[in-house]
């Protein structure tokens, strides 16, 4: 709801603050009193195009501020807010504020925190509904007839929008699916010859290390034979160094007692034979791991060289051959399963394409039951407001295939004719301006119990009509706002006797300058301009009890 309007240098308006309360507050005043200057102020709060032209002739700049009840945290808005990162206080109001320069550009604020114009009219649309004369969004707009149609029918379409997205995932699968299969079936002889070529050759992890360097040791050995050989023959035979070791020690042990020194220089034998023998293992076993054999480094480099030549051939390293050989495979028979596969998921595809029209034709149901009760409301406010030869009637056309999405299979549009005999045509393009705003007006009573904007503006809904009909639309708007704020400008005195508050706009001219000012009303204050209403510029005695009468039966 809208607590308060701050208005500064905008055109006429000089310093305006006006506080507003729950229910009817209507607006009067003479045919060029400010008006519509007062709405201009209201959309630039709400995000409406900022024109320099509204800035009050030598000012800098002009602004306006608007306050709102504190939002509820879980309310759409408030999610909205906080998706963009500005942040509302639990409790706290809602301040909006705009300005525009006189040379151009704008800022606007929420809460203080810098906002964008278009997120500033996207927070307004959730705060304000202004009807007017020439208004082309709201109720006019066929693309808001669908969720106002399902708020009253009081049905979501979140199962639809689920079933939804699960039919075009499974639809995405199976497309994938296909596209897959159609290049694996273009790839069917590459991959048959080169799974045949891996089989045979038979990578190995880590083969080609293994290979490298057992050949580099093999290499090793062919140029250290020569001297491996020499070495070793200074030990092996009868007049080797190790048997020479070993006779001496033998006759050494014989003697050994004559003498210390010869025991001692036979433990040092006994441990040279042993170092002997050690060495000449050792020497053994690097003869047998250095062996050169021209065969066996042959096969090797023959098998390094194929298995490198196979890398480059699919440009993978030597390592993962083994890996693109598993791979190879799968995608083998992937393809000599793809039939089965792409069973299965043209199964999938259709069981969540029919899970989505069953829960499509149930919303259809609903919003059918609705339609009819919609329809019926608006029938019962129309005579009143003189429209009894006018007809309403809520569209429900099913849509192509191709335009089902997550809201259902449904086009929906409100649809009016306003003569006998007339075709239905779309809202906004058969009614007169003061006809579509009574047409407004009964809608939203019908809807009334259903939810929107916290505030409603009507600009002169009553223009065009007055006595009867004037009275029915004035009980209208008090029915309406019991379930919302509502700001009335009206000309009509029956409108504007049940209003719960009443502002009266005035235009005064001091010399060259031109002001517009807006003064609450007490009782005798409203008395006195619902008067002159109903008699013009000379306000009878006969008018003030006129107006007494209309007050009375508020």
């Amino acid at each position: 709801m809208l607590q308060s309007l701050s208005i500064r240098d905008i055109v006429l308006i000089e310093a305006l603050d006006l506080d507003f309360g729950a229910g009817l507050s209507v607006l009067t005043g003479e045919t060029g009193a400010g008006k519509s200057i007062l709405l201009d102020s209201m959309g630039l709060a709400l995000g409406n195009r900022a024109d320099s032209g509204l800035v009050r002739q030598g000012m800098e700049k002009a602004q306006v501020t608007a306050t709102f009840d504190a939002p509820d945290p879980a309310s759409k808005l408030a999610v909205y807010l906080a998706d963009n990162d500005i942040e509302i206080e639990p409790g706290e109001p809602l301040i909006i504020k705009r300005s525009v320069k006189a040379d151009g550009g704008s800022r606007a604020f929420i809460n203080d925190q810098p906002c964008s114009a278009a997120l500033l009219r996207e927070a307004g649309n959730r705060l304000i509904e202004i009807h007017g004369q020439h208004d082309d969004r709201g109720l006019i707009n066929p693309r808001g007839h669908r969720a106002l149609l399902d708020t009253y029918a009081g049905s979501d379409p979140a199962k639809v929008r689920q079933a939804f997205e699960g039919w075009q995932s499974a639809k995405v699968a199976l497309e994938q699916a296909i596209a897959d299969q159609e290049a694996a079936e273009q790839d069917r002889e590459f991959l048959e010859h080169s799974v045949a070529e891996l089989s045979k050759f038979a990578p190995q992890p880590g083969e080609e290390q293994e290979l490298a360097l057992e050949r580099a040791t093999m290499m090793k050995g062919e140029k250290l034979t020569g001297d491996l050989e020499a070495i070793r023959a200074a030990f092996d035979g009868s007049n080797g160094g190790l048997a020479s070791l070993r006779a001496a020690a033998r006759r050494l042990d014989r003697i050994g007692e004559d003498h210390p020194l010869l025991a001692e220089a036979l433990g040092a034998l006994d441990r040279a034979v042993i170092e002997a023998g050690e060495a000449e293992e050792l020497l053994n076993k690097a003869a047998d791991a250095l062996m050169f054999d021209p065969q066996r480094l042959d096969d090797m480099e023959t098998r390094l060289f194929e298995l490198r030549a196979l890398a480059r051939k699919h440009r993978v390293e030597p390592e993962t051959l083994a890996k693109l050989l598993t791979d190879m495979e799968t995608r083998l028979a992937a393809i000599s399963d793809g039939g089965r596969s792409l069973k299965t998921l043209e199964a999938g595809l259709a069981e969540a394409k029919s899970s989505y029209i069953a829960a499509a034709e149930m919303l259809r149901l609903k919003r059918q039951k609705a339609a009819k009760a919609l329809d019926k409301a608006v029938a019962g406010e129309l005579k009143p407001l003189k429209l009894d030869a006018a007809r309403f009637e809520t569209l429900i056309e099913p849509l192509d295939e191709l335009r089902w999405g997550g809201n259902g299979m449904d086009r929906i549009e409100f649809l009016i004719s306003t003569n006998p005999g007339a075709p239905l045509a779309p809202l906004g393009k058969i009614a007169s301006g003061g006809e579509l705003s009574r047409f407004i007006l009964a809608l939203k009573v019908a809807l009334a119990e259903e939810g929107g904007a916290g505030t409603i503006i009507f600009d002169e809904v009553d223009r065009g009509v007055g006595g009867a009909v004037a009275a029915a639309i004035g009980e209208r708007l008090a029915k309406l706002s019991k379930a919302a704020q509502l700001l009335v400008v009206t000309h009509s005195p029956q409108v504007a006797s049940k209003g719960d508050a009443h502002f009266l706009i005035n235009k005064s001219i001091a010399g060259t300058v031109s002001r517009t000012d807006v003064a609450a009303l007490d009782g005798e204050g409203r008395r006195q301009e619902i008067a002159r209403m109903l008699s013009g510029a000379d306000v009878t005695d006969e008018a003030r009890a006129q107006a007494d009468r209309l007050l009375e039966g508020v």
